[in-house]
């Protein structure tokens, strides 16, 4: 038959026309809820993703256990792709690689033959070299799954079943952690101490109404597969737990295992003779990568940021000895510690957000009471289940005994109905009043188990069964023997993760820490006296040393001397330009004299149009006298007027075509203000009419009818005003007299003293 155009289907028949917005709203809350519920968040029961649950039950499959042989990894990446979880083999792969790394994972799930990765950041080799087998740990969260449980769920393509969770009594979820982000939520668990959880489940299954303060004291808090030590302060720590978010602070641990005196030992110094010592790093924040660390450290010193340490060398083995050389002896050690913690990673912030699924797969945030007890009501859950799967058994065994006794009892006359019936069964099953499963298996016993000692096994079997049902109904009727019960496999689940035990031992300190010393830049600095020259167009330089201000500087052609001064590599200076901004500059930053310097603008964003009319070292706590072009201005204090970045700070607002024309400093014994104007009129008013203000325009100093401001200086009254004096001689001229002068803030004036400089300046 030929298929005519007419008879084909319409590809446009299956359209569906439909709103934009509600068919990607529609399908995006899909995509969701699967990454949410299938992939990202780890359910409250195992604290298990399914890829991890897919592996472990995969190995479980090839009996992988802790007593077997290795096998590669690459078979067991194949059946979990193959079978369980259709993704990536690499996404399946690094998913075991992290079950098995030591670092990673507090109680590792995985135990891995072959190069797994390290704590430097380098990567595991490919899943044909390495070899794999389960852990002691992933055999207990496992324990139970072939006595009913859990509930089996069929694989993605329906050929195989895979376990919707593992009901063991390892309380994974808090003992290991978890981190994903999802779509619109994410989780972060720390890994904690598997034998403090259980102290607090217990402590929460005598007493449901336990205070959370008595679960923290429990419950300490992370305990990290690096270790460390966590610094925030119990009640931090407990506020978090409570809310279920938070964050910690883990540093890296100084210990010095070679050190003479228990005191080096704890702080991490090696003493090398002559008052020449060394820091040990023994332990380094989790999840931060050991090479890293070293790069940014070798950074720091090899950018100068970091002047008082000298070197740092990696001397690791299986356990972790990074060694720091000071620069010098006398350097504080602890002032060397706080600097790595500000400056690097060897202080880091592990955020906690304990974001799960519960039993019913919907996502939430719990407090650390709340968790526990979901946790308690599912393994409880998961003990009746267990109970009733063995009355089953128990049940189906019973009925078996029974019937063989039943036998025994009428052995001649059983085998007479077996070699003289033609349908045995049938005529057995009414005769004895047997069921079917008992005539069937009477017609399966073997001649061997005609014994009179069977006979006495099957009976005392019997009566042992019955006992142990009796026992599980009890069980299974009173929530008090299921809590007893349970309590009573925790503790003995406890044992293998107790404080003496290699694995148990807490790894990570938690004790609040106070700094001994006070960390700051300017003490990563190496003090040296530095002469800073600036020039008309903005170059800037510093010369070592106290050079004489007024020598023979060198500038570009077309440039000449602006500004110079004395100061310190550890000074801050403030650099003013007339359109009110002030910008600062590091002591340290400054290019060298050798040549014409650097341009300030490839440092600082200055306007084009800006003119520097002012260039001062910072004096903590000082002032300074800022005044405008039309007469207004205001004391700052210097503090206020640094600046944090490139583009300065807004101090003085002008308008139009007003620019800021005086920066002067206010000395401590000055309390006096002087105002001269373009008009060559002259006031003095009182320091205390002067505003102390952060930004503003200021209040009007000096009163005018035509042009501005000229300058202003600060003076002690009773010195009378000083002036320097015109030609060669240098002289200085002081009009003690000046009272006449003296009116409020904002007055317009009168000429100055006879002899005072035609320019009007000070």
């Amino acid at each position: 038959m030929v298929t005519t155009v007419d008879d084909e289907k319409d590809p446009f028949d299956a359209i569906v026309d439909a709103p934009f917005d509600s068919a990607l709203s529609e399908r995006y809350l899909v995509y969701a809820l699967s990454t949410i519920t299938a992939r990202s968040l780890p359910d409250l029961r195992d604290g298990l993703k399914p890829v991890h649950r897919r592996l472990l039950w995969a190995m479980r499959q090839m009996k992988l256990d802790y007593n077997s042989a290795y096998k590669k990894s690459a078979r067991v990446v194949g059946d979990v792709i193959g079978k369980y979880h259709p993704h990536g083999d690499v996404a399946v792969y690094d998913a075991m690689v992290r079950l098995a790394q030591d670092f990673t994972l507090r109680y590792p799930l995985v135990e891995g033959q072959g190069n797994f990765g390290n704590i430097d950041g380098d990567n595991a080799a490919a899943y044909r070299y390495t070899e794999c087998r389960l852990t002691r740990t992933s055999m207990n969260l496992m324990a139970g799954l072939d006595e009913g449980t859990v509930d089996f769920i069929p694989t993605y393509n329906g050929e195989e079943q895979e376990p919707e969770i593992f009901p063991g009594l390892f309380p994974n979820l808090l003992a290991n952690g978890a981190s994903g982000i999802a779509v619109g939520m994410a989780t972060s668990i720390p890994s904690h101490n598997a034998a403090e959880v259980i102290d607090a489940t217990l402590e929460l299954i005598d007493n449901p109404q336990v205070e959370h303060e008595r679960l923290m004291e429990l419950f300490q808090g992370p305990d990290f597969a690096t270790g460390g030590l966590i610094v925030d302060s119990p009640q931090s720590i407990s506020q978090a737990y409570a809310t279920g978010r938070g964050s910690f602070h883990v540093r890296g641990r100084f210990h010095a295992a070679e050190a003479e005196n228990e005191a080096d030992r704890e702080t991490g110094i090696e003493r090398l003779g002559g008052g020449q010592y060394q820091l040990v790093i023994s332990e380094i924040p989790y999840m931060v990568q050991k090479g890293k660390l070293i790069e940014q450290i070798a950074q720091l010193i090899a950018d100068k940021k970091l002047p008082i340490l000298e070197d740092v060398r990696d001397e690791s083995d299986e356990h972790i000895r990074i060694v720091l050389v000071p620069r010098s002896r006398n350097i504080d050690p602890e002032l060397l510690k706080e600097s790595l913690y500000k400056l690097t990673d060897l202080e880091s912030r592990f955020s906690l957000n304990l974001n799960v699924l519960d039993a019913t797969r919907t996502p939430m945030v719990m407090g650390l009471k709340e968790l526990l007890t979901h946790w308690v009501s599912a393994q409880i859950d998961i003990l009746q289940r267990r109970t009733q799967h063995r009355l089953d058994k128990i049940a189906a065994r019973l009925e078996l005994l029974e019937g063989y006794i039943i036998a025994f009892l009428n052995l001649d006359r059983v085998i007479e109905i077996i070699r003289t019936e033609d349908e045995p069964k049938q005529i057995m099953m009414a005769e004895f009043a047997l069921t079917d499963r008992q005539a069937e298996a009477i017609l399966n016993m073997r001649l061997r188990s005609l014994r009179k000692l069977e006979e006495m096994e099957l009976r005392r079997e019997h009566a042992e069964l019955l006992k142990e049902r009796e026992e599980l109904e009890k069980l299974l009727e009173s929530p008090a023997r299921q809590r007893t019960r349970l309590k009573r496999d925790l503790r003995e689940m406890r044992k293998q993760y107790a404080e003496g035990t290699a694995i148990g031992r807490r790894r990570t300190t938690i004790a609040e820490v106070s700094s001994a010393v006070e960390f700051s830049m300017e003490a990563m600095i190496e003090k040296e006296p530095i002469t800073v020259i600036l020039s008309e167009k903005g170059w800037i330089k510093a010369a070592k040393g106290h050079v004489p201000l007024d020598g023979d500087f060198k500038f570009k052609e077309g440039d000449g001397f602006a500004f110079a001064l004395h100061a310190q590599t550890t000074d801050k200076l403030l650099l003013a330009t007339d359109n009110g901004r002030f910008y600062t500059l590091g002591g340290d930053k400054l290019p060298g004299a050798r040549g014409f310097g650097e341009p300030l603008r490839n440092t600082l964003d200055i306007e084009a149009d800006a003119k520097i009319i002012a260039m001062i070292v910072h004096k903590p706590k000082s002032q300074l006298l800022l005044a405008s072009s039309a007469g207004k201005g205001f004391a700052a204090v210097t503090d206020e007027l640094l600046a944090e970045t490139r583009k300065g700070r807004q101090v003085v607002n002008l308008k139009d075509k007003v620019k800021l024309v005086v920066v002067h400093e206010i000395a401590s014994e000055h309390d006096h203000v002087a105002v001269v104007g373009d008009n060559r009129k002259l006031v003095l008013f009182s320091l205390e009419e002067l505003p102390v203000m952060t930004r503003g325009q200021g209040v009007t100093l000096q009163r005018y009818r035509d042009g501005g401001l000229s300058d202003v200086t600060t003076l002690k009254l009773e010195d009378g005003l000083s002036w320097t004096m015109g030609g060669e001689t240098g002289r200085t001229r002081t009009e003690e007299d000046v009272w006449q002068w003296k009116v409020a803030r904002g007055a317009a004036g009168r000429l100055p003293p006879r002899g005072f400089p035609k320019d009007n300046r000070f």
